[in-house]
């Protein structure tokens, strides 16, 4: 449970059941993550970590020396599928994996509904007893490899598979065009009241330390991106997009919060000399008071699903910019609620550089978010529905 979109949502969901309608356990194969704390156990029973599952995010040396010997066999199997033929391999390993792999809970127990929230889905297919079973998905499918003959096998044994915006079905269609009848949209769920409630945790000014620029005596922009450092994010190129501004005369600070390994990116921000410009701060549990205080919240994605830290925003009423990844149109209109910008890092850098100097664009698009609610808890009546089924 580190940080990441796809973790708030299931967060987001969590918090959202009502225990008086529904009875739920939880499986978490690895007890750890800066969100694990943050899980309803008021609302919902955690069953026992199982060792075996926890393997699959360890190395295969690691596996070995804790003498996981089949699970470390079947990791490389499903390794050498991928290299032969191709697909994501996050995929590929657990298929294999999953052959040798314990049930979980109580293998007598009957649920009504199983839910899969993050692919691979054959954990829930092979070792969970229950009426219906539906998987997740949360990202562009044009964008990751897949092997589409292969990982239908999975898919199609689901009775749904749950998508979390038209944008989403829409680019996973265009992979399993086969699929389309067992498709369900049901929205990441995000509380208004619970964001802001958690924005409010820390009032004292976050990005204090740059907050004027005093070779001008001009104030430096507090911008902000929140993430998973990954492909998907675009975080290698925030250096380049930060130089270009620089060139361009903007004067700003771009904060960056999330987990992993950021020294290559590290090493860019110093050949730019940007270490004045770009900062990671790191992963925090609560980051909504760091989007409270920024002046202008950035994602700067190649691809994204429905982004949860854009929604997040868009509740605490922050002038927003996004790249133009293919889903960005369903959660940004643009210049209504946030701007569009290109992809490409010269005109990336040039969008966000015209709207920091756009006040009045800016102004308008706080109002409009200040007039509208982006919270959707009735999402969870659909999850309701597909345990009546």
């Amino acid at each position: 449970m580190e940080l990441g979109g796809a973790e708030t949502a299931l967060l987001g969901l969590l918090y959202s059941l009502d225990p008086k309608k529904v009875d739920v356990d939880l499986f978490v194969y690895d007890h750890r993550g800066v969100f694990f704390p943050l899980i309803p156990i008021d609302k919902i029973n955690i069953l026992p970590m199982v060792e075996e599952y926890s393997m699959l995010e360890r190395s295969i040396v690691e596996v070995v020396k804790k003498g996981y010997f089949k699970i470390a066999l079947m990791r490389m199997i499903g390794k050498m599928e991928w290299l032969l033929t191709g697909g994501n391999e996050i995929v590929t390993q657990p298929k294999w994996v999953t052959k040798v792999l314990p049930n979980i809970g109580d293998a007598e127990k009957e649920y009504d509904l199983a839910i899969s929230f993050l692919t691979p889905h054959y954990f829930v297919l092979d070792h969970v007893k229950a009426k219906r079973k539906v998987g997740w998905i949360h990202t562009d499918y044009t964008k990751i490899n897949v092997n589409p003959k292969r990982e239908y096998e999975m898919w199609e044994r689901l009775d749904n598979v749950v998508s979390i915006s038209p944008d989403v079905t829409r680019t996973f269609l265009e992979v399993f065009p086969m699929l389309e009848d067992k498709i369900v949209e049901i929205g990441n769920i995000l509380s208004s009241e619970i964001v802001r409630q958690r924005a409010g945790e820390i009032n004292e000014d976050l990005f204090s330390d740059g907050i004027r620029d005093d070779s001008v005596n001009e104030k430096k922009w507090a911008m902000l991106s929140i993430g998973r450092i990954c492909e998907a994010k675009n975080f290698d190129n925030i250096p380049f997009i930060a130089a270009k501004m620089k060139e361009m005369g903007a004067h700003f600070h771009w904060y960056i919060i999330g987990p992993g390994n950021h020294e290559d990116i590290d090493k860019t921000i110093d050949e730019l000399s940007l270490n004045e410009w770009v900062t990671f701060l790191g992963p925090y549990t609560n980051p909504y008071p760091y989007i409270k205080a920024c002046d202008v919240y950035v994602q700067p994605s190649r691809y994204e699903g429905k982004s949860v830290t854009v929604r997040e925003a868009q509740i605490l009423c922050k002038p927003i910019v996004v790249t133009n990844y293919s889903t960005a149109p369903s959660q940004i209109k643009d210049g209504v609620d946030g701007v569009i910008v290109p992809m490409d890092n010269e005109g990336c850098a040039r969008g966000i550089f015209d709207f920091l100097n756009d006040k009045q664009k800016q102004k308008r698009i706080v109002e409009y978010l200040e007039s509208h609610d982006y919270g959707n808890e009735s999402e969870v009546e659909k999850v309701y529905e597909l345990c009546r089924i």
